[in-house]
């Protein structure tokens, strides 16, 4: 067995996934036309030409178009299940889901038990079929739409969120476009969610700078940044993450395809580790950047040259970094370990 094939059958986990970005081109289509959804694409070769970015403002719009090709409880629930047969393939055996949940019930105007109880039916298959798990973050999306503003948005997403945590939510996150909306505008919320018992998951320092991750930890009290990769720009602020363990959920593809950086031999995260700061390793939006958890972690050791050691940590951060319970957390653990060293023996 080569290192490559080593890497796909290994346990893995998957903390920073959208799920309106996991929809599959294929299905997509299919969405569109059974809903009538207007694309400006036709074909699987039109929708991957489609998923090429001026710039993030012209992915939002594209990831918008995508979403509103949700409409049923069935559809929803198809997204979800061919999410999870995704991570069967991929031997992934844990995620933690974002979920722009406002963006359905108040833009679209679909009933939270139509969109969120297809969510459910599609992890409840999900489990039994393929034996994976999955939880949801429910991110308060930034940007004002046209017809409602920040605290109705916010207040909306809290709400849903607090009521679902009976049912998989774990987390508030914070997505959408960063530039003018900083995370101090949402302390209010993540405040009422951290005492309820969610934790808090902002997205912070992808296309904004090191004050976005200072605001998502000073007035947010993150537990993990989605992103957070210009955390390089401040020597302070990569102190900071490395003494206080603040783990970075890193998307290396996204973050190309969208402009943050180049190309892969000018991203930070061999720099983000080699700083002792926590790191751990996603797609962020797979279908939508041509990509693959199986891909990311075969960029480790492609593009990035680490050893197998060192990737190894990084698919226990999954697991590690994430918020399961302790016991579920120790459990899985102790699962990855073992099947790390059955499979090593098989490395050539």
């Amino acid at each position: 067995m080569s290192i490559e094939q080593y890497l796909q059958a290994a346990p893995k986990a998957e903390l920073h996934v959208h799920l309106e970005g996991t929809i599959r081109p294929e299905t997509l289509l299919t969405l569109a036309r059974r809903n009538k959804v207007e694309l400006p694409v036709q074909t699987m070769e039109e929708a991957q030409r489609w998923f090429a970015y001026r710039d993030f403002p012209h992915f939002v719009d594209i990831f918008t178009l995508v979403s509103h090709c949700l409409k049923t409880r069935e559809d929803y629930e198809l997204i979800v299940y061919e999410f999870a047969e995704a991570m069967a393939q991929q031997h992934v055996r844990y995620a933690e889901v974002t979920y722009s949940e406002c963006f359905h019930s108040l833009r679209k105007g679909i009933p939270f038990d139509t969109h969120f109880g297809g969510l459910l039916q599609g992890r409840e298959r999900a489990r039994q079929d393929f034996g994976v798990e999955i939880n949801w973050i429910f991110d308060i999306v930034r940007d004002a739409a046209e017809g409602y503003g920040i605290s109705k948005r916010a207040d909306h997403t809290l709400k849903v969120a607090l009521e679902g945590m009976q049912d998989g939510v774990v987390g508030l996150g914070l997505g959408g476009t960063e530039v003018g909306f900083p995370p101090e505008w949402f302390e209010p919320w993540f405040d009422q969610a951290r005492a309820a018992g969610l934790h808090s998951v902002p997205h912070a320092g992808e296309v904004v700078g090191p004050e976005s991750v200072w605001g998502a930890i000073r007035a947010l009290g993150a537990e993990r940044i989605g992103h957070g990769v210009r955390s390089i720009e401040d020597p302070a602020l990569i102190a900071y993450l490395a003494e206080h363990q603040i783990p970075l959920e890193v998307s290396p593809t996204s973050n190309i395809c969208l402009g943050v950086y180049p190309d892969y031999q000018h991203h930070p995260l061999p720099k983000l580790l080699a700083a002792g700061i926590p790191l751990t390793i996603n797609t962020d939006d797979p279908p939508l950047f041509n990509t693959t958890l199986n891909n990311e972690i075969g960029l480790l050791h492609s593009a990035f040259q680490l050893d197998l050691t060192s990737i190894n940590e990084l698919l226990l951060n999954g697991i590690r970094h994430s918020f399961l319970p302790p016991e579920h957390k120790q459990a899985l653990l102790t699962e990855f370990q073992a099947e790390f060293d059955r499979l090593e023996h098989t490395v050539l």
